[in-house]
């Protein structure tokens, strides 16, 4: 079945599915941007429990920590999931830092990074896949001249 296809119509189905691709992930993308995963992560790792009788309000959103201050303990948070968020509670003012899920746009930006280096990596396999099929449909010519030149 596939053998039958032509080249225009497989360029075509991929470019198809291509698109469909990035139109399915850029929906999921907006859909799930009003999710906040990263403000539901477990209390435990809280050092203060203001947050779980007041209202807070973020002052910093989830960020990676430094190397710094994973290594030196010196923040808690940062040692579940080596990113952490800052809280202010509304009605004592005090600041408490918490762990939270990774950041959206660093994982974002791997992703992208991942598809381009994929997307290259294809257009060079293709690249070579398709000046190797030259090279041999030439040398299979001039063996084909080489054998109708000799007689057989």
């Amino acid at each position: 079945m596939i053998e039958s296809c032509t080249q225009k119509r497989m360029l075509l189905a991929i470019t198809i599915l291509g698109g469909l691709t990035l139109l399915v992930l850029v929906l999921e993308s907006h859909l799930t941007a009003g999710n906040s995963r990263n403000h539901a992560t477990a209390v435990k790792n809280v050092t203060s429990d203001c947050i779980l009788r007041e209202e807070f309000s973020v002052v910093e959103p989830c960020h990676p920590c430094t190397d710094f201050e994973i290594t030196s303990r010196s923040i808690g948070a940062c040692l579940p999931s080596h990113f952490k968020e800052v809280l202010k509670c509304s009605k004592t003012g005090t600041t408490v830092v918490r762990s939270c899920d990774k950041v959206t746009w660093l994982e974002e930006r791997n992703f992208w990074l991942f598809e381009g280096l994929m997307f290259a990596l294809g257009l060079v396999s293709s690249t070579v896949v398709y000046a190797r099929q030259k090279i041999l449909d030439h040398r299979m010519l001039r063996r084909i001249q080489r054998q109708l030149a000799s007689g057989v």
